[in-house]
């Protein structure tokens, strides 16, 4: 069934009030005539639904999801809040739009520190054309997705006041190594990110941000829990959003180290079958951590060192 929309009054008035997201590092971004989120200053996030079957499927899921009995309080913590859909007037230009409105994630935060990562060796759900099979499989073959189970979508790594933040292009973390995604994750955790140091990174604050009880990988290992026995959903090209503020620590405050699923487009029904797909792509990222986690002092090797600068990702910035 589609979504009904209602519009907001004075959306004019209204929509003046809305803004391009600050830190926003996957997905279609709004500006110069381009249609993309826009936030509130209340909190929320409006996000342009899709115009094909990829937009009421994802509102069909945020209504199923927000009203199952069967989802546990502790799991719907890892889920952006739902407020509906919504017509405001959209990014590019174009009038009236229906958008999703959801939980704005990274609310009241300064300088956070941003990974999307996109979850499980296949990115297409079953009912795919042909032609959006062929798409999806090229990008996992050219990325780690299908040897890792995971790729990264976008990212930002908040150094300094200084410094600002180290923010790769997106086209330059589509065919990284394992040994470039252990990199990656270890410098989102360090202390430096653009300084020249050979390709060395600290893993400073890994301990509070990956590790301890409300780290991390304590959140990734919940979740791992629930799809280790939850077979109401299948996630296709989901992601898992993490973020932490490094500023925090230096001030000896909790960095609010958290993570967030986020895109549900091509979700399905489960029908009783575990999603091994996003619990592989989940165990995996869960490895990588631990593996960090008990060997904060490993240091890269020469090889990957090559490969990462090979692909036009400096220490520096983005390429």
């Amino acid at each position: 069934m589609l979504p009904v929309f209602d519009a907001l009054e004075g959306s004019s008035l209204y929509t003046d009030m809305l803004k391009v997201p600050d830190h926003q590092v996957a997905g279609h971004k709004a500006g110069n005539g381009k249609l993309g989120p826009l936030v509130d200053n209340s909190g929320r996030f409006y996000k342009p639904l899709q115009g094909d079957e990829r937009g009421s499927n994802e509102v069909s899921f945020y209504a199923s999801f927000s009203s199952d009995t069967r989802i546990p309080v502790h799991i719907r913590r890892f889920f952006p809040n739902f407020y509906g859909t919504q017509l405001v007037e959209a990014s590019d230009g174009s009038g009236l739009q229906p958008h999703l409105v959801l939980q704005n994630l990274t609310l009241g935060q300064v300088n956070p520190s941003i990974m999307d990562i996109k979850i499980g060796s296949r990115t297409w759900p079953p009912q795919a054309t042909e032609d959006y099979i062929h798409k999806c499989l090229k990008k996992d073959r050219q990325s780690t997705s299908i040897p890792l189970g995971f790729r990264f979508s976008g990212l930002q790594i908040y150094e300094s006041k200084e410094s600002g933040f180290w923010k790769p292009e997106k086209r330059s973390i589509k065919c990284l190594s394992a040994d470039e995604v252990k990199l990656i994750l270890r410098k989102f955790v360090s202390s430096h990110v653009s300084e020249k140091m050979d390709l060395k990174p600290d893993c400073t604050f890994a301990s509070v941000v990956y590790g301890g009880s409300a780290g991390i990988l304590a959140q990734l290992l919940e979740l791992k829990a629930w799809f280790e026995d939850q077979t109401i959903y299948h996630f296709y090209s989901c992601s898992v959003l993490m973020t932490y503020e490094k500023e925090l620590i230096s001030y000896g405050k909790s960095p609010h180290a958290e993570i967030k699923l986020v895109d549900f487009a091509h979700v399905v029904e489960g029908k009783g079958v575990i999603d091994h797909n996003f619990l592989g792509g989940l165990c995996s990222l869960i490895k990588f951590i631990s593996e960090i986690l008990t060997m904060p002092d490993e240091r890269t090797t020469e090889s990957s060192s090559e490969d990462f600068q090979k692909n036009g990702i400096s220490e520096g910035g983005t390429p």
